[in-house]
């Protein structure tokens, strides 16, 4: 099953002010466009992990406290 591709934010705004019929970029607006990209994906890994542990840690509180009974502890 392949998944579509979606569109970052970052890709969004370059395709809105960047000229279609402009090729190429300076070497300025090209890094910039890329330091961009990376943080966004930095962000959105970051996003990604942190709600994986919260659910993971989430989920061990329980199955702790239907297996334990813990409702009333703070473990």
């Amino acid at each position: 099953m392949t998944m579509e591709k979606k569109q970052t934010a970052v890709e969004w705004l370059v395709e809105q002010l960047v000229p279609k019929a402009m090729l190429t970029y300076d070497a300025i607006t090209y890094n910039a466009i890329q330091q961009a990209k990376q943080m966004e994906k930095e962000q959105i890994v970051d996003a990604y992990t942190t709600n994986s542990v919260i659910r993971g840690r989430n989920k061990a509180k329980q199955y702790y406290n239907e297996t334990y009974g813990g409702q009333d502890e703070n473990p």
